[in-house]
Parts: structure tokens; C-alpha cells; sequence
């Protein structure tokens, strides 16, 4: 019976439970939809948790735990049923959170103002200036549109009794709000009659909310309309996938540091189409890293010259700078006064209890309460875990006495709150387990106040018996149902009308560093597929041991030498073998798909989601290798996959993509990749004694991935003249030399580029090649030698020629971007 998957749930003692009752009954709030677990059995819920597992994984959504061997982008972890919260008892969270929201906006004001707070003793001095993120330019500074906190999140907890205590505030770049919303479609799809039937709010009114503030406090000239940019410290943050997440919901450009120029006295957004003025900047960047020349000077991340911007008035900074300062939970035990000089009102929310040892009464207080206490650091900038004073024997807390009493002001104590417990379903064990819960809720500052997202981040500890939440440590999160029955959802904001005269056909907004990552990203993938294609071909030849590919065999080891894939001594198999992976410093492919995967996730807010599913599972299986257990089958199966999975790649951007300026710097760096290989590749057979034999033809041919067209077209084995006509001169051969040329060219006048030049010369001499020439030198062995090497010279020519149009492009439209160019990747 179903009854099984909730007969085991029941409240510790102490503990609020967010299903049951202390005296085991279900909550009100909770029936209807523990009726319909009741209703599943084991395999059922099975299925709706993988999936939600599946979702997850489909829609490319991660979480990069720091040091984590799983790799860069970690499966973000989603629990298939969420938390509900009735909507009575979320009227008080969100009354209480907006609030808390105000009460710290005032405080920042004041901070960074008249500093009235800190005169009066409500505040410790200590705490505020000691705090690495108390940033001194700021001071005297007022933001554009006078708000500080633009959004702000909160970490709650619930007592044994159901109260809602803040365990922590986040106000300085908070996080997880995207997670929030994509924990709302991929649950709501496993649950959706009890999505509809419970009355979910909605969570959008909250991002509309967030784009009309940043839009309508934006500094703008009249009538001009404002751009605004999320910034972001990289595809290597923990939270880079909610940076793509936001940007692509709110519809503004995702930028790097190096995207932006301050030019006096405003902040530019560097652009193909030349510098684009930024009016308000969404920041998911720390404080101190936002301008290395008035605040952390070691960082690459920020824009130099932003302060003197924000103090010009000229751009919204969203959060202030400086709101990080609020983010030390030794002030907890300060608001509730702060609040009543300020708002004159009491605080709604409280604190879970802190002292700060910095106040000698506090520290006596706490050392006398240490082991039923969790010791925590006072400042960001201390790196040590919570000590909880019951995990320590008479020993341990003596020592951590005398650790406090040497500096008291670097240490706070926190009451150790029983989390309330939440049902996490278990894969392996078949099986709910409680599991300890707590709760961020968000807020955004609006026209009349702020307003609080109807729901929020649940986070759920990693181990039963764990009770420290923290998706850093592997916890799982949950989606927040705000149930409220036949109540009307809640009016949004109006959205910009956009009329006729307002369509666009093309981004004025791309970035030149997302440009010239999809550039390398096309690159990248075609010198992929090249890599793989004669990697197999040696490692399949060698394993044949058919004397007949001898030929074959000698041309892919000589290409691959002069690639550096190869080493040119040594026992065969290993050597090819470490053209997949290898530990020395010559390229192998693996790197080179590393390299792909790394321009792919600097462009992840232009891929589709099935282009970047592709790209993460080509990373994941790159990931994967084992140099010390690969051997010549799997090597092939793994490129045959490989294979596969780049043609995939290559499918998508010709039918999958708008054909716009990003597009055509992919295109581009495709075709000139292909070109300077294809050239190089026909230039060394050419000159290469017997390669007009049908074995050496024949691999010519599977080189350029041309092999099917050429059988089914003369259905005779690989000659000379017909392989030649087929990859230098079919205009309809993707793989062809001309193809390629006609194809560049077009490109470059579409993107006015100065550099097409050259290369049409070129093609015009291509072009005038007359394969009856060379088909009547053949009688001759001299001759047609010196015809084909004439022939290589050419080809080789082209390549050079290609190379060098490479640079052009990155010096005509990459080269204002102040970072080293990837170019230096290809060397």
C-alpha cells in the first residue's frame, strides 16, 4: 500500500515537522497533498522523482561545488516534493521580511551617511569597520534612485514551536532566487494536479518587479531607454548557472568585467557595434572585486573607474557597493533596537540568539553556555567552520576558550537551533527520510516598498542527521508552495510596450568577448572533429593490420606528428592512445574539448538548451577519461561517440540557431578552422609519393568526412581526379576547398570585414585550376608530381592565408577587449 511512503515519517521530539503534528496528525495545510502521496506507491514516486532528476539534468541546470571532483558543473540537486506554506501564515513571513528589508536599507543609508548608528552606541564600531565589505570610498556616496538594497534574501529557520527565526541576512549579491524559479517549473511538472488544485502563487510578479525598479531608477537622458547588464564573476562561480537563468528571464545582456569600460564619467558596454552606454548594472559580483582601482586592487573581475562613475551619479549599482557589511551575524543581536530608533517599530522577525564576544559581558555569558552554543566568526574574511560546543570534550572547549578570550571581537556564539525536519525522497532506498529544512525568502524593492517573492529556496541538509543546510556541503533544495485557495493572484507590473517601430533584427547589445568565444567555440569544435577523425583512422589501421592500409596508416601518423598528437618514437599504441589524453604538455584532444567547453559556457546565454545539453555531455564524458585504464576498443567507441556528438553540434548551429552576428562568428571560426586544416591536409598528401593509390586517396577522403559522397556517385575505388574535383572544386561539397572560400567570403562582407582580400585572390586562382591538365601529366610521373606540388604550394598558401585572417578578425573585432586573447590557446 502507499501508506507506506509516509508510515515512517513522524517529529522528533523538539522538533517542528513540516507534514506532521507533534501528535502525529498531518498539518491542515498539508492533507490534500499527503493524500495523494498516500495514493503513490514506491515505483510511483520513483518515477516522479527521476523525473525531476531528468528535468534537471535536460535543462542543463548547475551548481559548482568549489573542489568538487564531479567537475565544473554539477547537477543542481532538486527534491520532488516541496514545502507548502499557507498563505495566512506566509503573510507574516513576507510582513516581517519587508520589514527587515527596510530596517537594513535605513541602516546601509545611515552607515554610509550620518553614521548615527555607530555615534549612539546601537551599533559596534567594531563590527562595522573591522568588516572587510564596511568599504570606506563608499562613505558619502548615495546611490541612484537613493534605495541600497535593491534585492534582498533571508535565511530562515523554524523552531520547535513553528516559529520562523533569521538565521542569517544576505544583502550584498543575493543568490538562489533562479534557482528558485526553475525549482517551480520542473516540480510543478511532477505534481501538477496538486499544483493547480492547492492554488500555487505565482513567483514571476517578483522578477517583473526586480526589471521595473532597475529600469525606472536607471539614470537616463530623456526619452532614452536604459540598458541594463547582470555582471558576472564567470562561468567558474558557483552560481553561474542563475546568472544565465536571470539574464535570459529579465532579458538583458550577461556580462564580465571585461565587458565594460568606464569611459568619464559613464560605464560602456563593449560591443561589436562599438561602446554602448550602461545605465543600471545587476551585480553578481562582491563588493570589494567591483573596481580594483578604489577597492581590491588584485582583481581581474571588476570594472576600473566604477566608484567614480557611481558617485557621478551615472549608473545604478544593484546592490549599492558596500551592502556586505550587513552581512556580518554578529549585528543580529543589534536590529532589534536599530528598528526602533529607525522605523519606530518593533522587529517582526527575530534573530536567532547571538552574542558577540567583542562585548565583554556577551563573551562571559557565551563561554559560560559554550557547549550548548555554536561558535561562528565574526568577519567573512575568518575561513573556519561553525564549532558546535556539544561535538567537543572538556579539553577542546577549554582550548576554544582561550581562543576567544585572546580575541574576543573575532568570535561569535549562536544559540544551536533543532531545525525543523521535511521528507526527502530517497532513490536507493526506496523511501521518504526526514531530513533538517530551513528556508531563504527573497524581497526586491519596489515603487511603494518592497515586495516579497510568494515562496522561496527550501534547503535541506545532505545527511538525516546533519543539521547545518548549505548547498556547498551537498545539500538538496526544495521548491516553497504558498497555497492560497481561490485568493486572486497578484497584479504585476506592466510590462514595456513594444511597437513597430521598436523591432529589432539583430543584438546592438552583443559583447565583443561573447563574440569572440563564439568565434573559438566554432573552432574549437571543427579542430574536435578533425582530431577525432585521425585519431580513429590510425588507431582503426593499426588494429586492422591489414597491410593494405600501411599507406593510410603512415599518413595519419605523419599528420599527427606535425599536429603534435603523435609522438614521433615510441611503441604505437601508446602513442596514439595520448593523442585523446596525455600528461606532458603536447595537445592532445582532450584539452582541446576542454577548451570547447569553456568557450561553450561563456556563451551559454546564446546556446539553446539542447545545444548546451550536448556540450555538457561531451564535457561529462571528456571528464570521464582515464588515461590509465583507456585502451584501443573503448578509445574507439569513446571517438565514434565523440564523432557523432560534434556532428550534433554542427547541426544545431545550421538549423537551430537565428543566423545572426554571434552566429556568424561561430559559422566563421568554423569554416576558417576546416579551410586551414582541409588545405594543410591536402598539401602534405599531395606531396606524399603513392598517395594517388587508392588506399591513400581512400583516407583522403574520410579525412574530409567525404567518403559516402564519392561512392555513391562513382561506385569504383578513390582516384585521383574525382577525389581532387570533389574536395577543391565542388561548389556543393560542404568539405570542399571552394566551399569553404565562397562561404568565408560572404561572411566577411556581411560583417564588412577588411581582410576578404587576400583570400579572393586566392579563390580566383583556385578556381582557374584545370583538372585536365594534371589528368594528362599522369601519364607522365614527372610532371605530375611537379603539377601537384604546384598544387600544395597553392593549398598552402590558402592555409597560411586563413591563419592570418584568423588574427585579422580578432585584431578588427576582439582586440579592445582588455584580456588575453584565446587565440593564444591555438599556439
Amino acid at each position: 500500500m502507499a501508506d507506506d511512503l509516509l508510515a515512517k515519517l513522524r517529529p522528533e521530539p523538539g522538533r517542528y515537522h513540516e507534514v506532521f503534528a507533534a501528535d502525529g496528525e498531518v498539518h491542515p495545510h498539508w492533507q490534500a497533498f499527503s493524500d495523494a502521496l498516500r495514493e503513490l506507491g514506491p515505483a510511483q514516486m520513483q518515477h516522479r522523482a527521476g523525473l525531476v532528476d531528468r528535468q534537471v539534468r535536460e535543462n542543463g541546470v548547475t551548481y559548482n561545488i568549489y573542489g568538487d571532483s564531479q567537475g565544473p558543473d554539477r547537477a543542481w540537486r532538486v527534491g520532488a516534493v516541496p514545502n507548502l506554506i499557507p498563505v495566512e501564515e506566509w503573510q507574516r513571513i513576507a510582513s516581517g521580511v519587508a520589514q527587515r528589508a527596510q530596517l537594513l536599507d535605513r541602516i546601509l543609508a545611515d552607515l554610509y551617511g550620518e553614521q548615527q548608528l555607530l555615534r549612539q552606541g546601537l551599533m559596534p564600531q567594531e563590527l562595522v569597520f573591522g568588516h572587510n565589505n564596511f568599504l570606506a570610498p563608499c562613505v558619502g556616496l548615495q546611490p541612484v534612485g537613493g534605495t541600497f538594497l535593491h534585492t534582498y534574501a533571508v535565511d530562515l529557520a523554524r523552531a520547535g514551536d513553528g516559529r520562523w527565526w533569521v538565521m542569517a541576512d544576505r544583502t550584498q549579491a543575493p543568490s538562489g532566487a533562479g534557482y528558485a524559479l526553475e525549482n517551480r517549473q520542473v516540480v510543478a511538472r511532477a505534481f501538477p494536479t496538486q499544483f493547480r488544485q492547492l492554488g500555487v502563487q505565482s513567483l514571476t510578479g517578483y522578477f517583473q518587479t526586480l526589471l521595473q525598479t532597475l529600469r525606472r531608477q536607471a539614470p537616463t537622458s530623456a526619452g532614452e531607454p536604459p540598458l541594463i547588464v547582470l555582471l558576472t564573476p564567470g562561468r567558474y562561480n558557483e552560481t553561474y548557472f542563475e546568472h544565465v537563468y536571470l539574464a535570459r528571464h529579465l532579458g538583458i545582456p550577461l556580462v564580465e568585467g571585461h565587458d565594460l569600460s568606464v569611459r568619464q564619467p559613464h560605464v560602456f558596454l563593449k560591443t561589436l557595434n562599438g561602446l554602448k552606454r550602461v545605465h543600471a548594472i545587476l551585480r553578481r559580483l562582491d563588493d570589494d572585486f567591483c573596481d580594483p582601482l578604489e577597492l581590491r586592487s588584485d582583481s581581474a573581475l571588476g570594472i576600473p573607474g566604477l566608484l567614480a562613475v557611481a558617485r557621478a551619479g551615472n549608473v545604478l549599482i544593484a546592490n549599492a557597493l558596500g551592502t556586505g557589511v550587513l552581512e556580518s551575524p554578529g549585528l543580529l543581536g543589534f536590529l532589534p533596537s536599530a528598528c526602533r530608533h529607525l522605523l519606530g517599530e518593533t522587529l517582526e522577525l527575530p534573530s536567532v540568539a547571538t552574542w558577540w564576544c567583542g562585548e565583554p559581558p556577551a563573551m562571559e555569558e557565551a563561554l559560560e553556555r559554550l557547549q550548548e552554543l555554536v561558535i561562528k566568526p565574526a568577519f567573512p574574511s575568518q575561513h573556519f567552520e561553525p564549532v558546535f560546543g556539544r561535538n567537543l570534550d572538556e579539553d577542546g572547549l577549554e582550548k576554544l576558550r582561550e581562543r576567544i578570550r585572546q580575541r574576543p571581537y573575532a568570535y561569535l556564539a549562536q544559540e544551536r537551533m533543532q531545525l525543523a525536519q521535511s521528507p526527502v525522497w530517497h532513490n536507493d532506498e526506496g523511501r521518504f527520510i526526514n531530513h533538517a529544512v530551513g528556508m531563504r525568502a527573497y524581497a526586491v524593492a519596489g515603487e511603494h516598498g518592497y515586495v516579497v517573492m510568494p515562496g522561496g529556496l527550501a534547503r535541506v541538509a545532505a545527511n538525516p542527521h546533519d543539521d547545518v543546510v548549505s548547498m556547498q556541503r551537498g545539500g538538496t533544495s526544495k521548491d516553497t508552495w504558498v497555497c492560497f485557495g481561490d485568493r486572486q493572484r497578484q497584479n504585476l507590473p506592466r510590462s514595456r510596450h513594444i511597437g513597430v517601430r521598436d523591432l529589432r533584427r539583430h543584438d546592438p547589445y552583443l559583447p565583443s568577448r561573447m563574440a569572440e568565444n563564439m568565434f573559438w567555440l566554432g573552432r574549437y569544435a571543427e579542430r574536435a572533429d578533425n582530431q577525432a577523425r585521425l585519431i580513429r583512422a590510425a588507431l582503426s589501421r593499426h588494429l586492422d593490420s591489414d597491410p593494405a592500409q600501411a599507406l593510410a596508416l603512415m599518413l595519419s601518423l605523419h599528420h599527427g606528428q606535425a599536429l603534435g598528437l603523435f609522438a614521433d618514437h615510441g611503441e604505437l599504441t601508446p602513442r596514439l592512445l595520448a593523442g585523446i589524453r596525455n600528461d606532458d604538455e603536447r595537445p592532445d584532444l582532450r584539452g582541446n574539448l576542454r577548451a570547447l567547453a569553456y568557450a561553450a559556457a561563456e556563451v551559454r546565454s546564446r546556446l539553446s538548451q539542447e545545444n548546451w545539453s550536448a556540450i555538457a555531455a561531451l564535457e561529462q564524458e571528456v571528464h570521464d577519461i582515464d588515461a590509465d585504464s583507456l585502451e584501443p576498443v573503448t578509445a574507439l567507441g569513446f571517438l565514434d561517440r565523440l564523432l557523432m556528438s560534434l556532428s550534433s553540434l554542427a547541426g544545431f548551429a545550421h538549423d537551430e540557431m537565428t543566423q545572426d552576428q554571434s552566429w556568424r562568428f561561430l559559422m566563421l571560426g568554423r569554416l576558417l578552422e576546416r579551410l586551414q586544416y582541409l588545405c594543410g591536409l591536402l598539401a602534405t598528401a599531395l606531396q606524399t609519393p603513392g598517395m594517388h593509390e587508392p588506399a591513400g586517396l581512400d583516407w583522403l577522403l574520410e579525412m574530409a568526412d567525404s567518403r559516402i559522397t564519392y561512392r555513391s556517385r562513382y561506385l569504383s575505388q578513390a582516384q585521383l581526379i574525382p577525389v581532387l574535383d570533389l574536395l577543391l572544386l565542388d561548389p556543393g561539397n560542404p568539405h570542399a576547398v571552394s566551399f569553404q572560400l565562397r562561404q568565408i567570403m560572404t561572411m566577411l562582407d556581411t560583417l564588412d570585414s577588411r581582410d576578404r582580400r587576400p583570400l579572393a585572390q586566392l579563390h580566383a586562382q583556385l578556381e582557374t585550376l584545370d583538372l585536365g591538365v594534371i589528368e594528362s601529366d599522369m601519364a607522365q610521373p614527372e610532371r605530375l608530381v611537379r603539377s601537384l606540388q604546384t598544387l600544395a604550394r597553392l593549398l598552402e598558401q590558402i592555409s597560411l592565408t586563413a591563419w592570418q585572417l584568423g588574427d585579422g578578425i580578432s585584431l578588427q573585432y576582439f582586440a579592445h577587449v582588455e584580456r588575453q586573447s584565446q587565440a593564444l590557446a591555438s599556439s
